[in-house]
């Protein structure tokens, strides 16, 4: 049981100690740089203030310092900073304030004041999904993640790969094994190998839409909802289902999504006897929700989509004759809107249908929209990269690629995240372009669009077709990026931080959840800290009751471990007393250097490696170069504040090592927060290592380096001793 929340403090002890009580939870699905910044910042604000906490890290290996049932019901409020669901079910009647992970590392010192009035948990859901937790979090400044946003993530994130390899496919198909025809459009032989290629690519983007639909549901709903969602997604991009000559595309599967996602869990409270509850999520709610919902979107909502389509297109018919830079506007609107749903299929037929009339203009006007979507989105991410995370950056150069080609649905990962902001831009840029071509008067002999039609000499009027592609294109970039800024400033009520997703951390690949390895805590087979005895410290002092020691103590005290790291340290150089060592002397005065001369970061990472080679720990200083970069593929190492930690799990070193340089300058990493990177760590772990030291090494530094007076000695120390002495703090 826990004790209600109360006027702060309520406390639980019999009057010995005045001090406010709260609890924390920092947690990231990616890793956990950011998960135990979030804690030692908050650590370091509640030392300020007086107050004691205690802070629990969820990150890629799992919960450390968990929170006893003892420590929740002393306590007085609690914080849940994190990007993933933490579960609120053990924190009913106790003051809640739920934020992004961010928020715990900018403004930690708001958060304990929010805490002091924030709403009481009433223990109505299980995780930071529901809608008590939602609500839980109106104190947070309008900063919490909402469900919906979290759930639109997780079905983007699932079908960027989709969109990517099937638009690629279908691109490359169509460039070395298409040939125009006025009958077909961009026509492939039937019998060819690259018709093969493209049969390929149109698999991939069939499942991209009930992907999205499944891991939307799947993340309201957890596994159950995932057919239902699928299936959903399914039939909304299935128009012969509901008579409709298009399907619901993109839009349709978001809807199909959070209605699996919500119907799930709405089936899930229903009371059922105890015989049943074993087989509720594997084969009841599955097969229930799945009928429900399909039968639902066939016979409801399928209706109106077919009336639309029917509906457009008589309407556009009725437009011909009128003002070609009208039309051209309007075309471009509606081809821009949905991305192959029912409104952009609805013109481009309409175009496609007027070519055999003799009347190309209108095709001509649809060609010159096609690409603006994928195109503008993608030099989005070029003109603003902070606006957005390493992975929407990628699939934005994907992007571009498609728009080349005419593969409109290259801008729907985009649009499913940000619809708001991202929709209207592409409406903007898709009109301009329709209409600059409508008063250029640019045909288009074929069905399809983009600049490859104009290469391969469908298109009449190619300058201006191309003025009008190039101008929309601009048009919808600025615009996305004009509006994601605000929507983002508006949304943290400050200047911008991070991107479209949740900060991303130092993603660790290959270490699991389980893998039972912490910052000085042993952990169980389910990857838990193993009790309160070996909880790892977030705060730089003392604290009374449940508060931890610090970290570099916690770590000492394992023996084995200790022995571990002392040997390693000998086998590599002659680093002297254990007093004198730095991060268990893996950082040595040989990988320390005081100006980095590199001005980018694949050469700052090759610097970086060639130091850490001088310690003849280095077997291979291509392959470590060539694991560091995989890694920053996954997502920048750049953490923010001037710091970046790239890091690479390779056996082209034979024991951990790390290294440290300072750039005046900064370097550009891709960090979040728009800093170069001036203090740049390097760590390198053999694969066997990796488990452990990776993990305790990057904890030590990103608690450490949150500190800025810490930060502001590394930048001004004169020489690499200097730096050595200060880099000796990191305990």
């Amino acid at each position: 049981m826990t004790s209600p929340a109360g006027l702060p403090p309520t406390g639980g002890g019999s009057g010995e100690r005045q001090r406010l009580k709260l609890l924390a939870v920092t947690a990231c699905p990616t890793g956990i740089a950011h998960t135990y910044m979030a804690a030692e910042k908050l650590s370091q604000a509640a030392e300020r203030l007086g107050v004691d906490i205690k802070v629990e890290t969820q990150g890629s290996i799992g919960a450390e310092n968990v929170l006893t049932d003892n420590d929740v019901r002393t306590a007085d409020g609690v914080i849940i900073a994190a990007d993933k669901d933490v579960d609120l079910s053990r924190f009913a009647g106790k003051r809640v304030v739920t934020v992004g992970v961010a928020e715990g590392i900018h403004h930690p010192e708001r958060l304990i004041e929010q805490v002091r009035t924030a709403p009481v948990h009433g223990g109505g859901g299980s995780g930071t999904s529901t809608s008590s937790s939602t609500n839980s979090g109106g104190s947070g400044g309008g900063k919490e993640r909402s469900v919906g946003y979290k759930a639109l993530m997780n079905g983007v994130s699932y079908m960027i790969p989709f969109v990517v390899v099937g638009g690629l496919l279908i691109a490359i198909s169509l460039s070395l094994g298409g040939h125009t025809d006025p009958s077909g459009g961009l026509v492939i032989p039937k019998d060819s190998f690259w018709m093969d290629v493209n049969n390929i690519g149109v698999i991939g983007f069939q499942l991209m839409v009930p992907i999205l639909s499944g891991y939307i549901a799947y993340a309201i709903g957890d596994r159950p909802a995932l057919v239902p969602g699928m299936v959903g997604g399914w039939i909304a991009n299935t128009g012969s289902l509901y008579d409709s000559e298009a399907g619901a595309g993109f839009i349709g599967a978001i809807v199909t999504g959070f209605l699996a996602g919500y119907l799930v869990l709405w089936i899930k409270k229903v009371e059922v006897p105890k015989f049943v509850r074993p087989i509720m999520p594997i084969i009841v709610i599955p097969i229930v929700a799945t009928t429900a919902l399909g039968l639902f979107f066939i016979y409801v909502i399928g209706e109106p989509i077919s009336w639309v389509f029917e509906h457009l297109t008589d309407w556009l018919g009725g437009m011909t004759g009128t003002s070609a830079v009208l039309l051209g506007a309007i075309l471009g609107l509606m081809i821009a809107f949905d991305m192959g749903g029912p409104v952009n299929k609805t013109a481009f037929l309409f175009g496609a249908g007027l070519i055999a009339t003799g009347n190309q203009e209108v095709m001509g006007m649809c060609a010159a929209a096609i690409p603006v979507m994928p195109l503008g989105q993608g030099l989005a991410t070029l003109i603003r990269k902070r606006l957005y995370t390493e992975q929407e950056r990628e699939t934005g150069l994907a992007s571009l690629f498609m728009g080349l080609f005419g593969i409109s649905e290259g801008a729907i990962p985009f649009a499913a995240a940000r619809p708001a902001q991202v929709i209207p831009a592409n409406m903007l840029g898709g009109a301009v372009a329709g209409a600059l071509a409508g008063l250029a008067g640019v045909e288009d002999a074929v069905p399809h669009g983009g600049p490859i039609v104009a290469v391969l000499g469908a298109v009449s009027g190619v300058p201006m077709f191309f003025v009008a592609v190039v101008i929309g294109t601009v048009v919808t970039a600025l615009t996305t990026v004009a509006l994601v800024d605000v929507s983002e400033r508006r949304r943290k009520g400050q200047p911008m931080v991070d991107g479209l997703a949740p900060q991303p951390e130092l993603a660790l690949a290959g270490v699991s959840a389980g893998a039972g390895v912490g910052v000085g805590v042993g952990a169980g087979s389910d990857g838990l800290g193993a009790g309160g005895g070996t909880a790892t410290a977030h705060a730089p002092a003392p604290r009374t009751g449940s508060t931890p020691v610090s970290a570099a103590s916690a770590a000492d005290a394992s023996p084995d471990a200790t022995a571990d790291r002392s040997a390693d340290a000998s086998a590599g150089d002659s680093a002297g007393a254990s007093d004198d060592e730095v991060l268990s002397g893996y950082l040595t005065a040989q990988t320390v250097k005081v100006r980095l001369d590199s001005g980018d970061k694949e050469a700052a990472i090759r610097e970086m490696a060639g130091l850490l080679a001088a310690t003849g720990k280095v077997t291979d200083v291509e392959e470590l170069v060539a694991a560091a970069l995989r890694r920053e593929a996954q997502g920048t190492t750049g953490l923010g504040e001037e710091i970046a930690i790239p890091h690479a799990k390779t056996d082209a070193v034979t024991a951990p090592v790390v290294g440290f340089a300072r750039s005046a300058e900064g370097v550009e990493w891709g960090s979040l927060d728009g800093t170069k990177a001036k203090l740049v760590f390097m760590i390198s772990v053999p694969e066997a290592a990796a488990g452990d030291e990776h993990l305790r090494i990057l904890a030590l530094l990103s608690r450490k380096l949150m500190d800025t007076g810490f930060r502001e000695r590394l930048m001004t120390a004169p020489d690499e001793a200097a730096v050595l002495d200060v880099l000796r703090e990191i305990r």
